[in-house]
C-alpha cells in the first residue's frame, strides 16, 4: 500500500494527468501544497446543529488544510456495478434521515460541484481497472455535507462525491484511494466519512454524553493502536478486532476508512482530529494524514 509508494511517482503522475488543468494554477509559481487525506466519523445528523468540541475540531481541520477541492467517499452511498461520481455543477443536498427536528431539514450547504474534476476522477478509476461513471443526478448525502458544513462552512470549495462498490472489501476501497492519491499533490483533500464504531441498535439516543460501553471502547482502541503503528494492512483484518460484529453489524461505515488509508503517502504523519464517543457507543474518532 502507501508504505511502498515513492512520492516522486505520485507527483509525476499528477502532473502527467493534467490535474492542474482541471483545478487551475496552484500557488506562487504554480506550486501547490500536498493536501491531507482525512477520515471523519460523522456521527448523528444532529451534529450539524451542534457547536461543541466535535464541530470545533472539524473547523480546525478545515482551517489547517491547504485545500482547493474535496473528493468524499461516504458510508451512505454504495452502488452495484460501477463506481458513481457526482458530476453536476451544483449537486443537490440529500436529507437522508427521518424523524429529526425541522431545523435539520432546513440546513443547506451551497458549495459548487466540479464537473471537470469528476471527469478526472472517473478517468483515474477506469484506468486502474475499476468501472466508473459520472452521475449528474446524484446529490450529496449527509455523510458528505454534514462534516463539510463544519470543516468548510464558507461552502466555496468544489466538492465531488464518489460511491463505494456495494459489498466491497477493505482492499477494494483502499484501491480507490490509491488510484485517486495523486490528486492530493494538486490540493484535493480526499475524505472518507463513516464511523469507527457504528451500531444503531446499541445507541443511547436519549443521552449524547452517556458512558461509553466497554465493548465499543475496546474496538475503538484496537483501531487506534493499528493506526498509531501504521499497520494499514492489519487494519484490513478488522474482523480480528474485539467485538468486531457488535461494533459493525454491517461494515459500510468502516469502509471509508480504507479509502483514506489507500490514499496515504509514506511520509504522512497521523494527526488526530477528534477522539471520543457520542450516545454511549458511537465512536467519533477522526484523523488526518498529512505529508
Amino acid at each position: 500500500m502507501a508504505d511502498e509508494l515513492d512520492r516522486r511517482v505520485v507527483l509525476q503522475g499528477a502532473a502527467a494527468a493534467g490535474v492542474a488543468g482541471v483545478l487551475g494554477a496552484g500557488g506562487p509559481g504554480g506550486s501547490q501544497a500536498v493536501a491531507p487525506t482525512a477520515f471523519i466519523s460523522h456521527g448523528s445528523p444532529m451534529v450539524a446543529l451542534d457547536s461543541d468540541a466535535y464541530p470545533q475540531a472539524l473547523r480546525r481541520l478545515g482551517d489547517a488544510s491547504p485545500v482547493r477541492a474535496l473528493v468524499v467517499v461516504s458510508a451512505h452511498w454504495e452502488t452495484p456495478g460501477e463506481v458513481r461520481v457526482t458530476s453536476s455543477a451544483q449537486p443537490s443536498l440529500i436529507h437522508d434521515f427521518y424523524g429529526f427536528p425541522e431545523a435539520l431539514y432546513r440546513l443547506r450547504y451551497g458549495a459548487p460541484g466540479a464537473p471537470s474534476l469528476s471527469e478526472d476522477v472517473v478517468s483515474r478509476l477506469k484506468a486502474g481497472g475499476l468501472p466508473a461513471v459520472a452521475d449528474a443526478e446524484r446529490g450529496w448525502d449527509h455523510g458528505a455535507w454534514v462534516p463539510l458544513l463544519h470543516a468548510f462552512p464558507e461552502a466555496k470549495l468544489p466538492v465531488v462525491q464518489v460511491s463505494m462498490p456495494l459489498g466491497a472489501s477493505p482492499a477494494d476501497v483502499a484501491r480507490m484511494g490509491e488510484l485517486l492519491r495523486p490528486l492530493r499533490a494538486q490540493g484535493v483533500l480526499l475524505m472518507g466519512s463513516g464511523g469507527i464504531v457504528h451500531n444503531l441498535r446499541r445507541l443511547n439516543f436519549q443521552e449524547k454524553e452517556a458512558s461509553v460501553e466497554p465493548w465499543a471502547e475496546a474496538f475503538d482502541a484496537w483501531i487506534a493502536r493499528k493506526l498509531e503503528a501504521r499497520d494499514f494492512t492489519g487494519l484490513q483484518s478488522w474482523l480480528d478486532a474485539p467485538n468486531a460484529r457488535l461494533a459493525h453489524p454491517r461494515a459500510e461505515h468502516l469502509m471509508p476508512l480504507y479509502f483514506v488509508l489507500g490514499a496515504a503517502l509514506p511520509e504522512d504523519r497521523l494527526t488526530p482530529v477528534f477522539e471520543g464517543f457520542h450516545h454511549g457507543t458511537l465512536s467519533m474518532r477522526s484523523f488526518a494524514l498529512r505529508a
